[in-house]
């Protein structure tokens, strides 16, 4: 029975109190409008990039840097957070392989020189077998990767890792996905490089890296990302025309037939009820479109939607530094660990003891399987076995720990997802204007944390304008790929719908999609 409650009354209701949502509930309060948002957490705002606090020590659900294309993303998070709490850290990650480390992003001299004589020697045949007679069916991920670098270099750097970060196997997901990080590396040019740089010929060296070297610093708040979001609650709530109500997941999103919207959100001590003349949905879409009245006509395609979840184990360590890196990606299948974080490195604010470490072990699971089931118990031990195995940590010097599950924390991209997306996409944007969709899972976008933020920005543009002036699908994220002509297509739907010209810094965060493998040989191209 639902609990009677009187209605709340606001301008804009938002689901999930993460990036996106907060900005949004930032920006409305700041030009007056009422704003509740729902958070199903009972204690931490900010979603995957909340900071866990546990027995003074704080840790990051996977790692944030704060970077943007967009000045204006940069001069919103220090209008929320000050300059002054933001330190500047120096970058590095490195790939862990059969207890060698490896440059992140992989320099390809250096692997060879690296696995030795003979496995580099069958490396170069592989891929010179695979240049020479390529697979001419390009449909997986494995098809397009061992095309370019052949089986042997493909099995030992992009495989486990790969299976390890989606949960099915790389003959299984689509070529399209083949990994935007992996783009500019040229084996050929590798060995170029490396004898010309033995015979002092090459004055400017890439080990074979096409690319541009990764910043070598960044940003971070110093007590972790939770920081910025903590404030960007406080001040919500400081303005007097914004409500955070923590622990209460959504219920129902119901359309009045007015254009405004009947938001109930079920808590531990009963169901609130919130009424809103517009509501933001941070929400998977998934979840959104099964809790919708009335029902979507493309609920049966959201249904189909998939997400990867995934789990933190930190454990604090006796030592100060453990190694150097920020994160290290472990690339062994004889661990199930996918990668490790540093969070000393992140923020040494972060660790109360200057004689203590703490480092997060990162499991890629789906929600009810084996690992997310396992008790935390068993998961630090799990952790410390593993930490020990790599020879990253001697166990003896683990002395406690703690397990943080994440649940939807990847949106999965399989061969169906761009069609089901779309699908609700177009039926809600015609059906319903007033609602609006924004964030990684709001959107089923692998979104950095700024993309997320301008897909709030340009839509609370469009709140106060009174109609859609900005297509907030236009801001791109790290894993959306567009097959041949749709980019385009894209951009001129953006410009029709657009009465207001977009800014050059704006246009930075629009067109921030990093390089991503087109689809090769597709039925649609064959036909």
């Amino acid at each position: 029975m639902e609990k009677a409650n009187k209605p709340v009354k606001v301008d804009v209701a938002i689901i999930g109190a993460g990036p996106a949502g907060l900005t949004a509930g930032y920006l409305l309060t700041r030009q007056g409008k009422s704003v509740a948002i729902i958070e199903k957490d009972d204690t931490y705002v900010g979603g995957i990039s909340r900071t866990v606090e546990h027995e003074g020590y704080r840790f990051d659900i996977g790692g944030h840097r704060f970077f943007s294309k967009s000045q204006q993303v940069v001069d919103l998070w220090n209008e929320i957070l000050g300059e002054d709490d933001f330190i500047q850290r120096p970058r590095m990650s490195r790939i862990y392989y059969e207890g060698k480390f490896y440059s992140y992003p992989l320099r390809a001299f250096e692997a060879l020189w690296n696995l030795g004589i003979f496995r580099s020697t069958v490396c170069m045949a592989s891929y010179l077998q695979y240049k020479l007679f390529p697979k001419k069916e390009v449909k997986s991920f494995e098809d397009w990767t061992v095309n370019q670098f052949g089986h042997k270099l493909y099995s030992i750097f992009f495989k486990t890792y790969t299976e390890k970060v989606w949960g099915m196997p790389c003959d299984e997901m689509s070529a399209d996905w083949a990994a935007q990080r992996i783009k500019g590396l040229s084996l050929w040019g590798a060995v170029t490089d490396g004898l010309k740089r033995s015979l002092g010929l090459n004055k400017k060296p890439n080990d074979g890296q096409a690319v541009k070297t990764l910043l070598e610093t960044f940003r971070y708040p110093r007590l972790g990302p939770g920081m910025m979001w903590e404030a960007a609650r406080d001040k919500i709530l400081a303005t007097g025309k914004g409500q955070i109500i923590m622990g209460h997941g959504l219920k129902q999103l119901a359309a009045d037939g007015k254009g405004g919207w009947r938001m109930s959100a079920a808590g531990k001590d009963g169901d609130i009820v919130i009424e809103a003349a517009h509501a933001i949905s941070s929400a998977p879409m998934r979840e959104l479109s099964n809790r919708l009245h009335p029902l979507p006509q493309s609920t049966l395609q959201a249904s189909e939607l998939k997400y990867r979840d995934f789990l933190t184990v930190a454990l604090m360590v006796e030592g100060e530094d453990l190694f150097p890196d920020n994160w290290i990606y472990i690339h062994d299948s004889k661990v199930k660990v996918g990668r490790v974080q540093n969070f000393r490195s992140w923020s040494p604010e972060m660790i109360p003891d200057a004689d203590m470490a703490c480092v997060g072990l990162e499991y890629f699971c789906f929600e009810g399987d084996g690992l997310w089931s396992m008790s935390d118990d068993d998961l630090v031990a799990l952790a410390t076995d593993e930490m020990e195995i790599l020879g990253l940590v001697d166990r003896r010097k683990v002395k406690s720990g703690a397990v943080v599950r994440q649940e939807k924390a990847y949106p999965v991209y399989d061969e169906s997802y761009a069609a089901n997306v779309d699908a609700m996409r177009r039926e809600l944007e015609e059906k319903h204007p007033t609602l609006h969709l924004v964030g990684r899972n709001g959107m089923h976008r692998y979104n950095n944390q700024d993309h997320a933020m301008m897909t709030a920005m340009l839509t609370v543009e469009n709140i106060l304008a009174g109609e859609r002036i900005y297509d907030t699908w236009c801001v791109n994220e790290d894993a959306e790929y567009h097959e041949a002509g749709e980019e385009g297509q894209l951009a001129d739907a953006g410009k029709q719908l657009s009465h207001r010209p977009v800014s050059s810094d704006q246009a930075a965060a629009l067109s921030s999609l990093r390089e991503v493998p087109e689809r090769i040989g597709s039925d649609r191209e064959a036909a």
